[in-house]
């Protein structure tokens, strides 16, 4: 297994590079979160996972462990692929991701391309156990994990308001009391909605 790889930058794309070591080129599958860490130096170094098919090996190459973890973490999910769990590493940071998966949060993990509401509740149930055990994250202090919070939204999406329009107002009411009920969330928000 290919573990890591320090060479010459040879060529950069956003979804790949091609890097130069002791003569071979490894042509490296990338993230956009990689490609925006890599710079322009001539020397690098990116941590790798190689992936081996029975038509194809392939290389993924990460500018931090905590990268490599998260996606190898991502391969773990039944439906998430090689293509699909780099489009997520694309989209938001692997600190996101973790977060996202701590807190269960699935609009944010539903809001990457490709990933429907059935995908993102299945990496958060597959996940974040391992998750809060690997990054030794408090379940309770994980951010934004309020469930009082999420009813309220459910409740005022109910009595026919916009989602994003009541979530901005509810996270100001959450901001000012994070112990409130769900009751006063609701009847707070509906005083400035």
């Amino acid at each position: 297994m290919i573990t890591h790889l320090k060479g010459k930058l040879v060529e950069k794309n956003p979804t790949h590079i091609v890097i130069e070591c002791a003569g071979v080129g490894y042509f490296v599958n990338i993230s956009l979160h990689t490609f925006s860490k890599i710079g322009d130096s001539e020397s690098i170094q990116l941590y790798t996972h190689l992936q081996v098919k029975e038509d194809s090996h392939t290389l993924f190459g990460f500018s931090e462990k905590s990268e490599r973890e998260i996606f190898r973490l991502l391969l773990s999910v039944s439906g998430i692929g090689s293509s699909t769990a780099r489009t997520m590493l694309s989209s938001l940071s692997p600190a996101q991701i973790r977060d996202a998966i701590a807190t269960g949060d699935v609009p944010t993990i539903q809001g990457i391309k490709g990933i429907g509401a059935k995908t993102a509740q299945r990496v958060i149930l597959d996940l974040k156990d391992k998750v809060l055990k690997v990054y030794d994250i408090d379940e309770l202090s994980a951010p934004s994990n309020n469930t009082n919070k999420d009813e309220a939204l459910s409740a005022l999406e109910v009595l026919g308001f916009v989602r994003k329009q009541a979530e901005k107002v509810v996270d100001k009411v959450v901001a000012q009391d994070p112990g409130l009920s769900v009751e006063d969330i609701i009847k707070f928000a509906l005083k400035n909605l």
